[in-house]
C-alpha cells in the first residue's frame, strides 16, 4: 500500500517573539476558509489546563503507533478546523489505527471568529512541553489562521517543521467518516465510573475484547452480545488517561453486534469542560482505519461523483452538516446526498461527529479524482467491468477471472477474500465490479 505524502512548505520559520509562540503552517487557498487567507479565530480558552491536555493527547496520538516498533519516528501533525462556533484538532496515529479528535466549543472559546477555515499546525516536543506546563488559571490564548497558529502562555518555545499528509491520513479520514456514521450510543458513565474503567484496562492485549452494560458501568468479556462495544488493544485509549481529572462523563459508540460478530470499531468520547476529545479504535491491533473499505459502496456509484459536486458547493464549514438540508437544496434524496459526502469525505471535506450525529465541513490539500487511485479494489472492479468479466444473472452475478468463476449474491462472493473477511473489511473487488457494472446498466 502506498503512503505517499503530500508535503506542504512553510513561507516563512516558526518564532518566538516576546512570549507569543507563532507556529507556521502551511497557508495557501487550498486550506483556507472562504475569503482565501483570513485570521479564523483569535482569542482566549475559557478552561485552559483542559484544552492543553486536549492537544497534548492528540498530538500524543499522532506520534504513536500501536504496536511500537523501533525505528526514527515519523511524526505528523494535526489538522485544525475553524467551523465557526468551535475549534477541531484532529489526527491519526502512525499506524492509522487510532483517530483523536479534540472539539473546543463555543463554551470553551472567549475570542472572536473571524473566518472559517482548515490549516494543520506544529505540535512538536517544545510545544508538548510547554502546554504540560499550563494549569490552574494560567492563561492560554490562541490565534489560529492558515498561515500560523499562535499560541501564548506564560512561558514556551517553538522549533519550525514542514508538514507532510500521507494519503494514508486521506484514506483514514474517509474510513473514519463514514464507519462512525453508522454507530449508536451504548453506554455513558460517570467521570468517577470512567476512571476506574478505563484505569482497569489491559496495558497490553492484542486479542478482541467486549465491553457490556453492568449497572452504571461497563465491564470486559472475551466475547460480544447484543449491546458490547468491541475494544481491541485497550492500551490504545491511554490518552485519555491523563485528562480523566477534568472528565464529566465518558460516552461509549460503536455499530450493533450479536453474539459470534466479528471484532469492530469503537469510539470513546470524554466530555471535558466546553470541549469533547474522541478516540476512535480501529478493529484490529494491525487494521488501520486507511484499509477498511467503508467507502467502497459509495464511491461504486456512478453518480456519486457527479452529485459531489453539487453538494459540495453547498458546503460552508458549518458545524453541523445536515442531510435533509442539503437534501432539499440539492433536490437530491437522501440516499445520493450521503453517498455524495462520502465522496467528499476521500477528498477530506467532510468528517462526522458522534455527539451530535451530524457530518461536520472542513478542506485538506487533497485532490478529489485520486479516490479511485487510492483504492485498489475499486480501481480492480472497475477494471473487470471494462474486460468483460462480469456477467448479470436476475439476483447473481458470475465474475470471470483467470481460469477461476466468481458466483457473486446478495449475501457475497465464492472468493478467498469474502471467505477470510466475511465483508467485515468491505466488499471484495469481484462484488464492487457487479455494483458498478449494475450502476452502469441502470445509468
Amino acid at each position: 500500500m502506498s503512503d505517499e505524502a503530500h508535503s506542504l512548505t512553510y513561507r516563512r520559520p516558526s518564532v518566538l517573539d516576546g512570549g507569543r509562540l507563532g507556529l507556521e503552517t502551511a497557508g495557501g487557498t487550498a486550506l483556507a476558509g472562504p475569503a482565501g487567507n483570513p485570521r479564523f479565530f483569535t482569542g482566549f480558552l475559557t478552561d485552559a489546563a483542559p484544552v492543553a491536555g486536549g492537544l497534548q493527547a492528540v498530538a500524543r496520538v499522532a506520534r504513536s503507533r500501536y504496536p511500537e516498533l523501533t525505528g526514527r519516528p515519523v511524526f505528523r501533525d494535526p489538522v485544525v478546523t475553524c467551523n465557526g462556533d468551535r475549534l477541531r484538532f484532529e489526527s491519526f496515529s502512525r499506524c492509522c489505527g487510532v483517530y483523536a479528535r479534540l472539539d473546543v466549543l463555543s463554551d470553551g472559546l472567549d475570542g472572536e471568529v473571524h473566518d472559517r477555515g482548515t490549516t494543520n499546525v506544529d505540535i512538536n516536543e517544545p510545544l508538548r512541553r510547554m502546554l504540560a506546563r499550563v494549569g490552574g488559571r494560567d492563561p492560554l490564548h490562541l490565534s489560529v489562521g492558515p498561515d500560523d497558529l499562535t499560541a501564548t502562555t506564560l512561558d514556551g518555545s517553538v522549533v519550525e517543521k514542514k508538514v507532510p499528509l500521507p494519503q494514508r491520513w486521506l484514506r483514514g479520514f474517509a474510513e473514519v467518516q463514514v464507519i462512525t456514521a453508522g454507530f449508536e450510543p451504548r453506554a455513558e458513565l460517570s467521570a468517577v465510573e470512567a476512571a476506574r474503567l478505563l484505569r482497569s484496562l489491559p496495558s497490553r492485549s492484542s486479542g478482541a475484547l467486549w465491553a457490556v452494560p453492568a449497572g452504571r458501568s461497563l465491564r470486559l468479556t472475551g466475547s460480544p452480545t447484543p449491546g458490547a462495544v468491541c475494544v481491541t488493544s485497550p492500551d490504545r485509549l491511554e490518552s485519555l488517561v491523563p485528562l480523566l481529572r477534568f472528565a464529566r462523563a465518558l460516552r461509549v459508540y460503536g455499530p450493533p453486534v450479536r453474539a459470534g460478530s466479528h471484532p469492530v470499531a469503537s469510539a470513546w468520547e470524554l466530555d471535558l469542560p466546553g470541549m469533547r476529545l474522541v478516540l476512535a479504535l480501529s478493529p484490529g491491533l494491525n487494521r488501520g482505519f486507511s484499509g477498511e473499505g467503508a467507502v467502497l459502496d459509495a464511491l461504486a456509484s456512478d453518480d456519486a461523483e457527479t452529485d459531489a459536486e453539487l453538494i459540495g458547493a453547498l458546503l460552508s464549514f458549518e458545524p453541523r452538516v445536515e442531510v435533509d438540508l442539503l437534501a432539499e437544496r440539492s433536490g437530491l434524496p437522501q440516499p445520493r446526498v450521503r453517498d455524495a459526502l462520502t465522496q467528499l469525505g476521500t477528498a477530506g471535506r467532510v468528517g462526522y461527529d458522534l455527539a451530535e450525529a451530524a457530518y461536520f465541513h472542513r478542506e485538506l490539500p487533497y485532490d478529489a479524482t485520486a479516490a479511485a487511485a487510492m483504492n485498489p479494489r475499486l480501481r480492480n472492479a472497475r477494471a473487470l467491468v471494462e474486460a468483460g468479466a462480469v456477467h448479470l444473472d436476475g439476483d447473481t452475478a458470475t465474475v470471470i477471472v483467470g481460469d477461476h468463476a466468481h458466483r457473486v449474491r446478495a449475501d457475497g462472493c465464492t472468493c478467498r477474500w469474502w471467505a477470510e473477511f466475511g465483508g467485515t473489511r468491505g466488499k471484495c473487488k469481484h462484488a464492487l465490479a457487479v455494483d458498478v457494472m449494475r450502476n452502469g446498466a441502470r445509468g
